[in-house]
């Protein structure tokens, strides 16, 4: 798909060219082309108008027109190709005008652009040199006109221009910065770092879903630990995540975290998240010991968090809230937190019980987070493995059977329909796991003997 991408994209330039505009690639899919990787998406900057594109690509789709953005997609003949070949939706590059913006009182969009005809003009209103780059994809030639290609050979993230003006801008770079500082493992230009430090609590006014995009993307792109630090040194964690923030300088119970206190704790489990990860996975690593702040004291045995699972579901839910996740997200972010402690019963669960603890929805990621808070703690793996072992080795029928009876078999019975029932089948679905009704007729005479109508 990336190369089909490309190959667009490199089309739309040349058919823009010989309608007598400039074009080239432009941005991120510059800076990855140049590091070796491959770009997700390309985006094209041209002196032609919106209109002047909208003319030449009947298909586009004028979606930020009076900013200089549109969009075109994929040609008919390749879009079939693409869906040939993994059903994948169809994608579009960006086109967009040279300009040059006026004033951002939104602390996000520009009040106003001017469209220009000089590529160094739509260069100088970027965010960081390493993507202020523009290639020709014809002969390959690179226009750098920031010192992008400096800033990637030197490993360095760097405003173009003054970074307190580039901040104003957009409140969100300063998120982006420590993304990409993680992404890449690069360092912070100093002057850029401290306009950061400086700023931070302008995140304020950046919509939350913004912010959550963000943070997502630096728990779930490799380098969630490093980003983590950056974003406590630079002062933002406090203001986008304080909840987390909180977790510094909280202690813990030698025994059992020998490690340090909360943060140290939590930054492991983000240091040993998988890749790629699930995004709900990610923060409920993140906030799997949310709570521990709130419930600390030390007790004459040792320091405890007593509560500290409900009290962390509590907290989490008001971030998720905050953050707008979807109640779909929102509810495996909060069960993951209210679970994660469960796995110490495991070995010494009953049967029904256990069986019931392992067809929880999404239970991969609940074992995923035990092993990472094992691995972040005491790394003792002992009941990660049995828990392993007892899923390969219950099939999934023993694991989640057809019920024996119904509602209907209770009313049947004599039974007078209301909140007992649900007792009774709940009783009888124990009965079943643990294997001690092995038939309708069993199960029928189970409650006949327990709970006479």
């Amino acid at each position: 798909m990336a190369e089909l991408l490309q190959n667009f994209a490199t089309h739309i330039i040349r058919v823009l060219r010989a309608r007598g505009f400039q074009a080239y690639l432009v941005g991120g899919c510059v800076r990855d082309l140049s590091l070796g990787r491959e770009p997700k998406d390309y985006d094209v900057a041209t002196s032609a108008t919106p209109e002047q594109v909208m003319e030449i690509f009947p298909e586009t789709y004028a979606i930020g027109a009076q900013f200089g953005v549109v969009l075109v997609p994929l040609q008919q003949e390749q879009s079939e190709e693409l869906s040939e070949v993994d059903g994948t939706p169809i994608p579009y590059v960006e086109v967009a005008t040279f300009r040059s913006d006026r004033g951002y009182s939104d602390g996000r969009h520009p009040d106003a652009v001017v469209f220009s005809r000089d590529p160094r003009e739509d260069v100088a209103r970027r965010d960081f040199t390493i993507n202020g780059m523009m290639l020709d994809p014809v002969n390959g030639e690179v226009l750098d006109f920031v010192g992008g290609k400096k800033d990637l050979d030197a490993k360095i993230i760097r405003t173009i221009g003054d970074p307190e003006r580039r901040f104003g801008e957009d409140k969100l770079r300063m998120l982006r910065a420590i993304r990409f500082a993680s992404r890449f493992e690069y360092e912070i230009e100093p002057t850029t770092f401290a306009a950061i430090q400086q700023m931070a609590h302008e995140t304020r006014i950046v919509s939350r879903e913004r912010v959550r995009d963000e943070l997502t993307r630096m728990l779930t792109e490799g380098h969630a630990r490093r980003a983590f630090l950056l974003l406590d040194e630079s002062r933002l964690l406090e203001q986008v995540l304080p909840e987390v923030s909180a977790m510094k300088g909280v202690q813990q119970p030698p025994q059992f975290h020998p490690e340090g206190d909360v943060f140290v704790h939590t930054l492991l489990l983000l240091e040993n998240l998988p890749h790629p990860c699930p995004e709900t996975l990610a923060w409920g690593a993140l906030l799997h010991d949310v709570g521990k702040p709130a419930t600390f004291r030390i007790a004459p045995d040792r320091i405890r968090f007593d509560g500290h699972v409900d009290v962390g579901v509590k907290i989490a839910e008001e971030i998720c809230q905050r953050l707008r996740f979807s109640n779909d997200d929102t509810q495996q972010i909060l069960a993951l937190i209210d679970n994660h402690m469960r796995f110490g019963q495991a070995p010494r669960m009953n049967e029904s019980t256990l069986k019931k603890f392992l067809r929880m929805p999404e239970f991969d990621q609940h074992l995923a987070l035990h092993r990472l808070d094992c691995l972040g703690s005491h790394r003792n793996l002992r009941t990660y493995e049995f828990v392993k072992e007892k899923l390969a080795e219950i099939p999934p029928e023993i694991m989640r059977p057809t019920l024996l009876i119904s509602g209907d078999d209770l009313i049947a019975a004599g039974h007078k329909p209301g909140p007992k029932f649900r007792e009774i089948l709940n009783a009888v679905e124990d009965a079943q796991l643990e294997g001690r009704l092995p038939s309708r007729d069993a199960a029928l005479e189970f409650v006949r003997r327990e709970f006479p109508a």
